[in-house]
């Protein structure tokens, strides 16, 4: 039997010495080290523009881009290095006989290593005064297109994309040239160079088209509920390390957060002024409170734990909120989170000060010297607390958006439930209105309740929480929680429900609690036997007509 062998395939190269670079950079950072190492090995430069300029001015010789191609620039710079004469140096292969005989009979010169890197597209949008026109003339067309030849061909060219790697490249031009495992190294750093670099592209370009979704013939937009745009079709995302955490939810996991490039606002931008490193619970328990401090509009201060509010209050003062949401539920409160949505200040400071205390956490927009000076000197925990700032802001631009979520090989998004409720629009169900007195609570407990874990009842007296209701598998287990939790403080408070009440079995429940008022979304098929129940109890409710559940 005949049998056929594959023909012989030539060696892999290794080592590529550098004998000629094209350097076309918009950073330039670090250009004069590499003019000066380029120039001591002899390596034949090329460039173009404001590099080939500055690398003149620091005793290179150049050779103009221009001169290379026979062609001017023009278009305004447009077109510069999109040409035959430079592309076939990058591409060709340096192991294939009709690639080099190509390259010698239209006398191109190979190119062993490109060093470029891209307009700061992201710098230039992130001003408020950019224009589209400014922001369009800054994507660059030629240096990813060089980029991604040079990464593609990296079996013999050397690809360089950061200042940061010039030192390397140095010391491999003077040691003789690259090797393969360098240049893989060099190529996926640059392919992930150029996908974050479109990406930021692609998000801008979105906005500036007034683009959420672009339906498709496979994939058509759904209809979608209430006034918001509809959901995009496609969400790009490019996301950078920016802490590593020692553990996940249990020391067995390992885990980090990630945040979208160039996004700095809600947690991906906050900044830890003093105290042990965050953990992944931390973060979790952080988001849940600055997100419920932010709802409220008064001065206030929410308590965490296991991403739930033990405590929240709003004052006249802040600290008058963080000494009344300490106080809601002190036991759970020990070694909670505790978020404020204004200047945390000396006097906030005393209060947490206070003898029996101890919180993992304090976040806020910002910190008082004083405070600081304070909290990391008096405790007994002084070591352990950790003080971030975390700043205002839409922390969702960089996710078209919408509110992530991650399950099993898929991502969950929504619009994030963040728009504050109008009590204007609420309407009064039962014979008996609230009186007007309790408006403010009432709103006050339904800004609670949207931050509680489903099912989820919140009681009230005054703006502090007295008792909550969380997580429950049915809605009246729910109520009685959050009611045994309020004690003696649910006499006279509110009550409020994320989701409508599905049986009267919860008023009875609230009516022996001696809950003034009532507060919830309505919906249910049975809402006239909640109410004749109410009324019968002669407690005032009033729908609201939008849940809010959070799973």
């Amino acid at each position: 039997m005949h049998t056929t062998h594959p023909a012989p395939t030539a060696p892999t190269v290794d080592i590529v010495p550098i004998r000629r670079v094209l350097v076309s950079v918009f950073d330039k950072s670090g250009l004069d080290r590499l003019a000066a190492a380029l120039k001591a090995a002899g390596v034949r430069v090329a460039s173009t523009g404001g590099t080939a300029t500055a690398l003149a001015k620091l005793g290179v010789t150049v050779e103009d881009v221009s001169a290379i191609t026979g062609f001017p620039e023009v278009l305004d710079g447009r077109v510069k290095t999109l040409h035959p004469s430079i592309f076939a140096g990058i591409l060709a292969r340096g192991d294939r006989p009709d690639d080099l005989a190509v390259l010698a009979e239209h006398r191109i010169a190979r190119f062993d290593a490109v060093i470029v890197n891209l307009y700061d597209f992201q710098s230039v949008i992130a001003k408020p005064d950019c224009t589209p026109a400014q922001a369009i003339e800054l994507i660059d067309i030629g240096g990813p297109s060089l980029v991604r030849a040079a990464a593609k061909n990296h079996a013999f060219t050397s690809i360089v994309t950061s200042p940061a790697q010039y030192d390397a490249f140095i010391a491999s031009v003077a040691r003789g040239g690259t090797t393969l495992a360098e240049r893989r190294q060099l190529a996926a750093a640059a392919f992930e160079h150029t996908a974050k670099y479109d990406a930021v592209i692609a998000r801008w370009m979105a906005r500036h088209a007034g683009l959420v979704a672009e339906p498709s013939a496979e994939r058509p937009v759904e209809p979608h509920a209430g006034d918001d745009p509809p959901l995009p079709a496609r969400v790009t995302l490019d996301l950078e390390q920016r802490l590593t955490l020692r553990y996940g939810e249990n020391p067995h996991q390992s885990a980090a957060m990630y945040a979208p490039v160039g996004t700095h606002l809600g947690l991906a931008g906050l900044t830890q002024i003093c105290g042990k490193e965050l953990s992944y619970n931390n973060l979790l328990d952080l988001d849940a409170a600055t997100r419920l401090a932010g709802l409220i509009q008064d001065p206030a201060a929410v308590v965490v734990k296991h991403t739930n509010p033990c405590g929240a209050a709003s004052d006249g003062t802040t600290a008058g909120a963080v000494a009344a949401a300490m106080a809601a539920d002190p036991t759970s409160a020990f070694g909670s989170i505790v978020a404020v949505n204004r200047l945390f200040d000396r006097d906030c400071a005393e209060v947490l000060c206070g003898p029996g205390l101890f919180v993992e956490v304090i976040a806020a927009p910002a910190f008082a010297k004083e405070a600081v000076e304070m909290l990391t000197t008096r405790p007994t925990w002084k070591a352990s607390v950790r003080l971030v700032e975390v700043p205002a802001g839409d922390p969702w631009e960089a996710t078209a958006g919408l509110e992530l979520r991650s399950v099993a090989g898929a991502l969950l998004a929504q619009r994030p439930d963040d728009e504050c409720d109008d009590p204007a629009t609420w309407r009064v169900v039962t014979k008996t209105a609230p009186p007007p007195a309790l408006t403010q609570d009432l709103d006050f407990a339904f800004t609670l309740v949207r931050r509680l874990t489903s099912n989820a009842i919140a009681v009230c007296h005054g703006t502090s929480l007295a008792g909550a209701g969380i997580g429950q598998t049915s809605r009246v287990d729910a109520v009685r929680i959050a009611l045994e939790k309020a004690g003696p403080k649910a006499r006279g408070g509110v009550l409020a429900s994320d989701a409508f009440f599905p049986f009267p079995d919860s008023i009875e429940l609230i009516a022996k609690a001696g809950i003034a008022a009532v507060v919830q979304p309505g919906g249910s098929k049975r809402d006239p036997e909640v109410i004749a129940a109410a009324d019968a109890a002669g407690i005032p409710m009033v729908f609201t007509a939008r849940r809010h559940f959070r799973h």
